[in-house]
């Protein structure tokens, strides 16, 4: 609660002279929290009285209040030009940032693009492999037609064959020499 007090009032800086030695302030910082919270707020211990020494003069409290014034406008010029800094760097990391983002976002495209062409390069290169073999196995099987109907012949010419000799046997009845391979 009194740091909250602390952040949100302000010192307002004396109009009365100030002392002549410069040893009896002492000035301490309160530490920043945030980076953003650039409040900087100057505590000032006054002096016992006793040691103060009156100064008279009017142009004196008026140099005070005029550099009090500078101080303030000094100031509140570096904490401008540090948002600005700040706000220029941020919007730079931003360009930065959509750029990259557009960079990716091209090269994925691009990728997934060759990726596209690549499988349909495949895929014809499948289908063309898929007719090849599909031809390999009609010419298989009309080769094993060939070679069925080359064993069919083959079988009836040997059963003519057969009966032309066993004809032949009957007619001089005669006895086949040789005899059966199977028995």
């Amino acid at each position: 609660m009194a740091q909250e007090d602390l952040k949100n009032s302000t010192v307002e800086l004396p109009l009365a002279p100030v002392p002549a030695v410069a040893e009896e302030k002492t000035v301490s910082q309160v530490p920043e929290k945030k980076p953003d919270e650039s409040k900087s707020l100057a505590i000032v211990d006054k002096a016992p009285d006793s040691e103060k020494k009156k100064i008279s003069g009017g142009s004196l409290d008026r140099d005070v209040a005029l550099a009090g014034v500078e101080s303030e406008k000094r100031l509140s010029y570096i904490k401008a030009w540090e948002e600005s800094e700040k706000a220029k760097a941020e919007n730079k990391a931003q360009r930065k940032l959509s750029d990259v983002t557009a960079w990716e976002n091209s090269k994925k495209a691009s990728v997934e693009a060759k990726l596209k062409k690549m499988e349909e390069q495949l895929e014809r290169k499948k289908a063309e492999y898929a007719e090849k073999m599909k031809n390999k196995v009609a010419l298989i099987h009309k080769q094993a037609e060939e070679k069925r109907a080359m064993v069919e012949a083959k079988r009836a010419e040997e059963f003519l064959k057969a009966e032309e000799t066993g004809v032949k046997y009957r007619a001089t009845n005669t006895t086949p020499k040789k005899s059966f391979g199977c028995f």
